[in-house]
């Protein structure tokens, strides 16, 4: 009897066992399912991400050769110019920019190296930055002084283009700070600056526009001023070329001048561009031009490129200086590159 009750009491234990056993089994199963998963998906993704990566690189090396072709473009054309002499004005070809065009149209004529073109849209331009004003002017690099006349013509400027005079004074007054600190081994400018104290609180020099804002000034004044004032790396004060800037700066930096009289100027431009600075003399009659820093041709132009490849866009800007003589060659000084995306401007609400 004792022995039918153990026999009956094992055999019960027994299935129970096998069932514990054999669930532990498929519990190890799908986790090493859930591994083995796991891995080969991780694997996938960095297949997939290897191939997104190198396909984005491809395409950044692919639109830096073709704006660097914008620009060997730019240079052929300013280099043609400057050999046939002149006045630099906006009837030009240099003036004529280049409007969104589809790459492979600009391929067309070697057909079989367009196979592996980018779709992608190009557009460029050349804009003329003596038609702008220096804002390295303002001061006198021998004394490292702020000079009068040109502060004062620098704040006319400032309130033709709604900034307030005495933001362009400060501007001023910190980009002198600025210059000083870059002569960090001159004891006399050193001294100037106030020590050693004084030049860890000067701001950097900046070297183009958007880095005004080591100036203290804020990024609405830079955007209010980038299209009348630049930044040019030149050993002396650099004339406005008058058949190409803006009524501003023409007014801003003729003495006694306004914008009646520069639109004045403009409009007589227009017609016929000024071959010498006497024939601005004539148009505005008694005005003093002996003071007045202007010219009829330029020395310095920016080199814009635009590469929109679908929602994508790559922008190029290069500051470029043309040298006197025969020989029209250009030197690249500055580079300056943008990437982003192409937003889509919002419909037009009619003003409301």
């Amino acid at each position: 009897m004792k022995r039918t009750v153990r026999s009956s009491l094992q055999s019960g234990r027994a299935p129970a066992r096998r069932r514990h056993q054999s669930g532990g089994a498929l519990l190890a199963a799908m986790i090493i399912v859930t591994l083995v998963t796991t891995l080969a998906a991780s694997m996938v993704w960095q297949q997939w991400r290897s191939v997104q990566v190198e396909s984005a690189e491809r395409a950044l090396v692919q639109s830096q050769w073709i704006l660097r072709g914008a620009l060997d473009y730019g240079r052929l054309i300013l280099r043609e110019d400057g050999r046939n002499g002149g006045p630099d004005h906006l009837g030009e070809p240099w003036a004529v920019g280049l409007a969104e065009s589809r790459i492979s149209s600009l391929l067309a004529a070697d057909r079989d190296n367009t196979v592996d073109a980018p779709d992608g849209f190009l557009s460029g331009a050349l804009v003329d930055m003596g038609s702008r004003y220096n804002l390295y002017n303002l001061i006198d690099f021998e004394t490292v002084e702020i000079i009068p006349a040109q502060l004062t013509a620098f704040k006319r400027l400032c309130e033709y283009v709604s900034v307030p005079a005495s933001q362009g004074e400060a501007m001023a007054q910190a980009l002198r700070k600025a210059i000083l600190a870059a002569h960090r081994q001159d004891p006399e400018k050193l001294a100037k600056l106030g020590g050693e104290s004084g030049r860890r609180q000067a701001p950097l020099l900046p070297q183009s526009l958007d880095q005004l804002t080591w100036l203290g000034v804020d990024a609405g004044t830079v955007e209010r001023l980038r299209n009348f004032v630049v930044l040019l790396p030149a050993a002396q004060a650099t004339p406005v070329n008058v058949n190409t800037a803006s009524r501003e700066v023409l007014a801003a930096v003729l003495p006694g001048a306004d914008l009646n009289r520069a639109d004045r100027l403009v409009q007589v431009r227009q017609r016929n561009p000024f071959k010498t600075t006497g024939d601005v003399q004539e148009v505005l009659g008694n005005i003093n031009l002996a003071d007045a820093q202007l010219a009829v041709a330029s020395s310095y132009f920016e080199i814009q490129g635009r590469l929109r490849l679908e929602d994508r866009v790559l922008s190029q800007r290069y500051l470029v200086e043309r040298t006197p003589g025969g020989d029209g060659n250009v030197v690249v000084l500055f580079e300056n590159q943008v990437a982003g995306m192409d937003i889509p401007e919002a419909p037009d609400s009619g003003g409301r």
